[in-house]
């Protein structure tokens, strides 16, 4: 009879966790996309892309749970294939390349750390974004804004982080 543990678990929990994490700074020119969404009135990040940081985080969560490379390594910024890159579109490649290998996106859950723009204003935009970036139901995102609060580097640029599980 086979005994399930940790190293040997049963065979339905086809379940995968994945955390990405992703910071840009602000830039001088531009407006700022943040999970696919424009946000008037903050400039853009720098970035090789579209700088979007948390569908970078994202994409990377998506990537670990699947056991597949960074998104640095998928897609390179010394590649001028990726300048300006649309990360929506990116994400929809990655959520298709976990498609076919089996899985399936359960939820992303995500933290923007900044000083602005105000998430709490713009959540509902971002989360319609992310939700259409990997073709999942938007009840199945989630994003917290949080702010550095006096810390050293505060409104230097935008964090993300993100946490995905997949299911198979």
């Amino acid at each position: 009879m086979r005994r399930n543990n940790a190293l040997n678990p049963p065979p339905h929990l086809g379940l995968r966790t994945g955390i990405g994490f992703d910071f840009h700074r602000f830039s001088t020119t531009g407006t700022i996309v943040l999970g696919g969404h424009r946000i008037d009135g903050c400039p853009a990040l720098e970035g090789h892309s579209d700088a979007d940081v948390l569908l970078h985080a994202a994409i990377d969560a998506v990537l670990g749970a699947a056991g597949e490379v960074d998104i640095g390594t998928l897609y390179p910024d010394t590649d001028e294939a990726f300048l300006n890159a649309d990360s929506s579109e990116l994400a929809r490649q990655v959520t298709r390349m976990v498609q076919e290998r089996g899985f399936t996106i359960v939820n992303v859950d995500t933290v923007l750390i900044c000083d602005r723009p105000m998430i709490s204003t713009e959540r509902p935009g971002i989360r319609a974004g992310l939700a259409r970036a990997f073709g999942i139901d938007i009840e199945r995102v989630n994003v917290k804004g949080k702010t550095r609060e006096n810390e050293q580097g505060r409104g230097d640029g935008v964090e993300a982080m993100a946490v995905v599980l997949l299911a198979r």
